[in-house]
């Protein structure tokens, strides 16, 4: 898991989003305590376990996001996998507990087999017991927005709502459950974010239903489906029917004028943790590489220096060698430093604006590609 902070400062991002354990499994083997004590000490060098905005009860929280595994669902009518479901949870809020992580992303969960009713109880019955058992944790769980598709709870800002009501009254915890906000899945599932008017009316509407307060977390991709579609394909910041724009034709022009200028911009999203989950690989960066000659550069690179732009921010350096010989060098400079005695330092703020997801705050995001979805990395981030 050190190895994706170590990946994420390389590639310029100052947040990150990880799986703390083997998201296809049920069960995994306890956090190694060497392990724990490498990943505060780097969280710390970096400064992530500080920067976002107070909560409620002004405790200043990190900007570390972690995701839950996709085998959870709270909303399951079959009793078994419910009861798999909230065991399995305990230990992703236990786990983010012990590193320190303050967010926990997970999908709402599925009611096949019943109807919306049934998954909306069995998500707030399964909190009771979740908040019961991890009492006294500083863990936020993070319901994530999805394209609502087929039986999937969180398409519409509606069910969000409910489930944020239903939960806050089961428990009587406020201040622990909040909301991811992904734009590929809030455009899929039929809120335009095509212009940047048709963001602020969306995030007006969602105010209005949920309150933009209860946004703790941003998956930033652009998205294959089309507005209304529920299709959960991810693309490159501006390449698809977010952006409006393709490879070939994306420009600041484009970018300014699409949704993501205005999710970038909104003063409500400043300091909200931001993650990418676009596609991984290699691409010619154009006008968004910086520092680099000719060549191919990280998707990640590209990705970012988009999303900065639009917030206002520099844009990054590309990675003089991207990938892991970029990663075991950050890693050499921190044992570097560790090994004179000397203090590593916070990473400099990056400013403001979740595949491995590709984070950012209000600054850009983390991507579901950016790093294995091993033990570590989900994701990275910018802020």
């Amino acid at each position: 898991m050190v190895n994706a902070l170590c990946e994420a400062e390389a590639l310029g991002m100052d947040t990150v989003q990880v799986f703390t354990k083997n998201q296809q499994q049920w069960v995994a083997k306890p956090l190694d305590p060497g392990m724990v004590q490498e990943w505060h000490a780097e969280v710390k060098r970096l400064g992530w376990d500080k920067g976002c905005a107070d909560d409620k009860g002004g405790k200043t929280r990190g900007r570390i996001v972690s995701h839950a595994s996709y085998l959870i669902n709270l909303a399951s009518v079959q009793d078994e996998l419910w009861q798999k479901s909230v065991d399995l949870m305990t230990d992703e809020i236990e786990r983010c507990q012990t590193l320190g992580i303050p967010f926990l992303v997970h999908h709402p969960g599925s009611f096949v087999g019943g109807v919306l009713e049934d998954g909306l109880k069995n998500i707030a019955r399964a909190y009771k017991e979740l908040f019961k058992r991890t009492k006294g944790s500083g863990v936020v769980s993070c319901l994530e927005g999805t394209t609502g598709s087929g039986s999937q709870i969180g398409g519409a800002f509606e069910h969000l709502a409910t489930l944020r009501e239903r939960i806050i009254e089961a428990t009587g915890e406020p201040n622990k459950i909040g909301v991811c906000l992904d734009s590929c899945h809030v455009h899929s599932a039929g809120y335009d974010l095509s212009t940047r008017a048709l963001a602020a009316k969306a995030m007006k509407e969602f105010d209005r239903v949920v309150g933009l307060a209860a946004v703790k977390c941003w998956h930033l991709n652009d998205s294959k489906g089309k507005v209304g579609s529920h299709l959960d394909r991810h693309m490159e910041i501006g390449e698809g029917e977010v952006g409006q724009a393709t490879a070939a034709t994306v420009s600041r022009d484009t970018l300014a004028a699409s949704g993501f200028a205005e999710l970038m911009a909104h003063p409500a999203f400043r300091d909200v943790p931001k993650c990418m989950e676009t596609p991984k690989g290699m691409r010619a960066g154009g006008e968004w590489v910086v520092g680099k000659g000719a060549g191919k550069v990280p998707n990640d690179t590209v990705n970012l220096n988009r999303l900065r732009w639009l917030a206002g921010l520099e844009m990054v350096p590309t990675p003089k060698e991207p990938g892991p010989t970029s990663v075991s060098a950050a890693k050499e400079r921190a044992t570097s430093a560790e090994s004179k005695g000397t203090a590593a330092g916070k990473a400099t703020p990056r400013a403001k604006p979740k595949g491995t997801k590709t984070a950012q705050s209000s600054r850009p995001a983390s991507k579901k590609a950016v790093a294995p979805a091993k033990s570590g990395s989900k994701g990275r981030s910018s802020r």
